[in-house]
């Protein structure tokens, strides 16, 4: 499919007459499930699978019972770990509500003023942990049972959980200065890049290749992307490998080795570097640390080729 085909950069968001905010779920990959915006805050549950979580200039890990509250017009995307042709059914649960609508019932019904702080978060992105991403996980599936007033309640009962989560069980992910550009051009810009970059994360990245199919020079490309996501090219292709590599030394038992070559390095000694940088420690220590024993020794010689970035 070209990606002029594939749904829009900003998702329209439709409720269904009979109800106040929207609420559905999805498998992954979904075509909605991009790097996108819109002007309704989001309320989402990832219930299995893991990846990374990009919100404004933010990225960071995100695992099943992850719960998140994305504010109006910050880009965001889930992007899950996936075998080739591999589906995830029921990933994702959203619910998605016009706040401002909401707090300017607040000349009735003043005790929705005590939303305010939490929307203000939610416009940097809020992440919830611990009990409250409990209780709001429970609050989310019920809301999918419920029906008419018993579903308000249930969805007024879940912004009351996470206006209340304490510092221990929250923390804001876009930075301060964050800001994004949300024109169309810019967004259609930025999934191709990630299509390219997802696509050929194992392989030999080039920013150049990129530049060039975006008509852009390589110079005006690495500004475009610093600016729009916040991250230098080079860094994010770390991010995401790095990421990768914690899955496979967790989720597998091939030997470090293998997982350097498999994730786009082209030598180990590179592939230590950047993990070190990353996670802070060496790629045994993390498997170590987590319990994982190690898959059979290495065997061989690392390539002596220079790696992708």
């Amino acid at each position: 499919m070209e990606f002029s085909e594939k749904p829009s950069d900003l998702e329209v968001i439709l409720n269904e007459p009979q109800h106040s905010f929207r609420w559905y779920e999805h498998d992954y990959p979904f075509p909605l499930a991009r790097w996108n915006h819109h002007p309704e805050f989001e309320i989402h549950l990832i219930r299995r699978g893991t990846g990374k979580l990009l919100a404004g200039d933010y990225i960071g890990h995100f695992g099943p019972g992850h719960v998140a509250l994305i504010g109006p017009g910050l880009p965001h995307d889930w992007i899950g770990d996936l075998a080739p042709e591999q589906c995830i059914r029921g990933r994702d649960l959203v619910l998605q509500f016009d706040g401002e609508s909401l707090l300017r019932l607040r000349e009735r019904l003043p005790e929705l003023g005590e939303l305010q702080p939490l929307f203000e978060r939610a416009r940097r992105g809020v992440e919830f942990t611990g009990q409250t991403a409990r209780h709001a996980a429970r609050l989310l599936e019920a809301i999918g049972r419920a029906a008419g007033l018993r579903r308000l309640l249930l969805f007024l009962s879940l912004l009351e959980t996470l206006a209340r989560a304490g510092a221990a069980e929250s923390r804001t992910l876009a930075s301060p200065h964050y800001s994004p550009r949300l024109d169309s051009l810019t967004t259609r810009r930025i999934n191709q890049v990630f299509d390219y970059i997802l696509d050929d994360l194992a392989g030999e990245i080039r920013l150049s290749v990129i530049a060039r199919r975006l008509r852009m020079s390589e110079p005006a490309f690495s500004r475009f992307f610093k600016r729009t996501t916040g991250h230098t090219f080079v860094d994010l292709i770390r991010k995401l490998r790095i990421q990768r590599a914690c899955r496979l030394l967790l989720q597998s038992r091939q030997s470090i080795a293998d997982i350097c070559f498999q994730v786009g390095y082209g030598n180990l000694s590179n592939f230590n570097r950047h993990f070190r940088h990353e996670m802070h420690e060496t790629p045994s220590e993390y498997r170590r640390r987590l319990g994982q024993s190690p898959g059979p020794a290495a065997g061989g010689s690392a390539a002596a080729s220079a790696d992708p970035p």
